[in-house]
């Protein structure tokens, strides 16, 4: 229990002796006796602490008891305060009345009498207690009453806003550009605004069947079901857009929604929103088809100005060495050189027709890529047979810039691949062709050839068999190098670093294409690789390797011409039809010297009429005729002459060099397909071939 603490007195005169005699009377009531000497002294007192009764001298030299009374009664907080004024000087009635006028509630003649001072203080204190404490209940009334005023006015202030925020959501959810919907724990729809039944094309009354799933196109509902049940069962924030198809309209909406969760983090629910973005996707396909309609009008400028500079190269490419072919030919002519420059000449104009050959080979190989035409002729093959072929093909060229060729097989005796023995060469060759074109003179190309038992991911579209090996070709130089912003174009057809006419080296930019085409078709991958120009280039192949041991060894190809034996054809009859004079002429020139009796004919009408008298051993026929041509012909010949010249060998020889040409002659009825420009020595040897079946 909380003790009571004591009340104050205030004990007011001049005398201290007097203030001792108050304090020894009044000490036996247990008061807090507060002693002043003056009347400053007793006001200064009188501003901190609140006093059940005063004791107030009368006669103090400053300021006598009535003058501090005055003061007394002037302040509100001491106005009530009992006083009782003490006196010796006189106990007249005028100075008693005064005394009372001012406020006193008694006047007492010293000396004073004990017991009567202390009953008349004792019902000071007593009354000043009960006025305390009435004074505290009345406080702390007023204190609830003010309490309940604020709560009461804290209330109508929270309703009020409580109606305005009400007020304020049902404007909003009625105004609300997008829609709004409310559901309950299970997904069940317990409120949406007129904005989502506009959107969706529902009832203003939201049931638990309500909800924009309804309204989803049949195309979009599997998808926008099963990411919604993901999204109640997870509680991320959901995001989707999908198709409504309300009627005969569909449009396209953005459906937003999260998880409502109280204050007390209990879960209520969920509240999202539909909008209507019909137009921006709309605005989007449209800039997407004019990003497209750029880029392919872009892609084809630039493939309009990449051809230009094909055609232009094209024209140069070939332009140069039919010069120096007819340059020297008519230098031939004026018969005024000498021996040694006569086979100088002789060999200019082979080498720029062979140049020649390989630029329209280049031409027609990526003519059939484009229409998917490039056949390949498949069959187990040593890859290092074929290399070794085609690094001696480039070998002449090498040793004229002085450029080293060195190989490296790492001591594999055969590594055996499945592919087309001629377009691997050919891969081969192009690679080693380019590499000795693009390092300058005594420079140094390497060839490696090695087993690889994972290709970099980078290059792989798909992953490959986990037992697969490779064997890698890879070509290095000490060359010009690449410019890594080329790099990545370095395989695209018509694509050169360098098409300006400054260029340095020739070419038509169609050879690494080629080159890729073919790996691809061999089920391999080729890539490039350059520190930056001048600082050389590798070139590297990797083609499935085999696992079992294949016994077909590809030998090298025979390459030096007229390698047969003098008078290999010797009295053989030959006809030959070509409406070319000049290839007439060669051809029998060549047949002859090998010891053959040599018909010509320009037509295939002379053909038909000669065959019977002339019994050739075998026809050389021309396909592009202009009475008849050659499959026409051989197809009259094997059904309408009579044996055994229906049955005579026939071998076509043609500028149609593309492998569908070749299909198309052997099963019209010729033995053997050759392109022009054709090979003497192949020539001979498909003729010895031919007719000793």
């Amino acid at each position: 229990m909380q003790t009571e603490s004591p009340v104050n007195i205030l004990l007011v005169d001049d005398q201290p002796e007097n203030l001792v005699a108050l304090e020894a009377i009044l000490s036996e009531l247990g008061a807090n006796l507060v002693k002043s000497t003056s009347g400053e002294a007793a006001l200064r007192c009188l501003l901190h602490d609140d006093f059940a009764v005063i004791l107030l001298d009368v006669q103090m030299p400053e300021m006598d008891g009535f003058e501090v009374a005055t003061l007394i009664r002037s302040r509100k907080r001491s106005r009530d305060t009992p006083i009782i004024f003490l006196t010796a000087f006189s106990s007249s009635e005028q100075f008693m009345f005064k005394g009372y006028a001012l406020g006193a509630v008694d006047y007492l003649i010293k000396p004073i009498a004990p017991n009567v001072l202390l009953s008349k203080v004792a019902i000071f204190i007593e009354l000043f207690k009960k006025t305390d404490a009435l004074r505290q209940k009345t406080k702390i009334l007023q204190q609830q009453t003010e309490a309940l005023q604020r709560q009461a006015t804290q209330l109508e202030t929270v309703n009020a806003e409580l109606q305005m925020s009400e007020e304020r959501f049902r404007l909003l959810s009625n105004c609300s550009p997008v829609g709004v919907f409310v559901t309950d724990t299970a997904g069940n729809c317990v409120y949406t605004n007129p904005r989502f039944q506009s959107v969706c094309c529902c009832s203003n009354r939201p049931t638990s069947e309500q909800s924009w799933l309804a309204s989803v196109h049949p195309e979009d509902l599997e998808l926008a079901r099963s990411t919604w049940l993901s999204f109640m069962q997870a509680g991320q924030e959901y995001s989707q857009e999908v198709r409504l198809q309300t009627d005969d309209t569909i449009r396209w909406v953005s459906i937003r929604s999260a998880r409502i969760v109280s204050e007390q983090k209990k879960f209520l629910g969920y509240v999202g929103t539909v909008e209507d973005i019909t137009e921006r996707k709309r605005s989007e396909a449209a800039n997407a088809q004019i990003i497209r309609e750029q880029a392919a009008r872009q892609e084809a400028e630039t493939a309009n100005r990449m051809k230009d500079e094909f055609i232009a190269i094209l024209s140069h490419e070939l332009r140069t060495p039919l010069n120096a072919i007819l340059g020297w030919s008519r230098l031939l002519r004026s018969q005024n050189l000498n021996p040694q420059k006569v086979n100088y000449a002789i060999e200019a104009i082979e080498r720029n027709a062979t140049a020649q050959t390989r630029l329209i080979e280049d031409i027609l190989d990526v003519s059939q890529i484009v229409r998917g035409k490039l056949q390949l002729y498949r069959q187990p093959m040593d890859l290092i047979a074929v290399a070794q072929t085609a690094l001696e093909t480039v070998r002449p060229v090498a040793d004229e810039k002085e450029i080293a060729l060195l190989t490296n097989f790492q001591d594999y005796s055969r590594l055996e691949v499945k592919g087309d023995a001629l377009r691997l060469q050919q891969v081969i060759w192009n690679l080693l062709t380019n590499a000795v074109k693009f390092t300058p003179v005594q420079g140094r190309v390497e060839m490696h050839l090695s087993i690889l038992t994972d290709l970099p991911r980078a290059l792989l579209q798909q992953e490959p068999p986990t037992s697969l090996m490779y064997a890698q070709l890879r070509v290095t130089d000490t060359g010009i190098g690449i410019d890594p912003d080329f790099l990545p174009h370095i395989f695209d057809r018509f694509r050169q670093a360098d098409s300006s006419i400054t260029r340095a080296q020739g070419g038509l930019g169609l050879g690494l294409a080629i080159v890729r085409h073919l790996v691809e078709q061999h089920e391999g991958v080729v890539w490039a690789e350059s520190e930056g120009l001048n600082q050389g280039a590798a070139f590297t192949v990797a083609l499935p390797l085999l696992q079992a041991t294949s016994q077909i060894k590809l030998e090298p190809l025979q390459n030096s011409a007229m390698s047969q034996e003098p008078h290999a054809l010797v009295r053989m009859p030959i006809l030959i039809a070509d409406d070319d004079a000049d290839n007439r002429d060669f051809l029998a020139f060549l047949l002859e010297s090998q010891g053959a009796i040599v018909t010509t004919v320009a037509s295939g009408n002379e053909v038909l009429q000669l065959m019977g008298s002339i019994k050739p051993a075998i026809l050389l026929c021309d396909i592009s005729m202009p009475d008849m041509d050659g499959y026409t012909l051989i197809e009259k010949i094997r059904t309408q002459l009579p044996d055994p010249e229906a049955q005579t060998p026939a071998i076509a020889i043609t500028a149609y060099a593309r492998a569908s040409d070749q299909l198309q002659a052997l099963s019209c009825g010729f033995q053997c397909h050759l392109s022009k420009p054709v090979d003497p020595d192949v020539l001979i040897q498909s003729i010895l071939q031919v007719t000793t079946r």
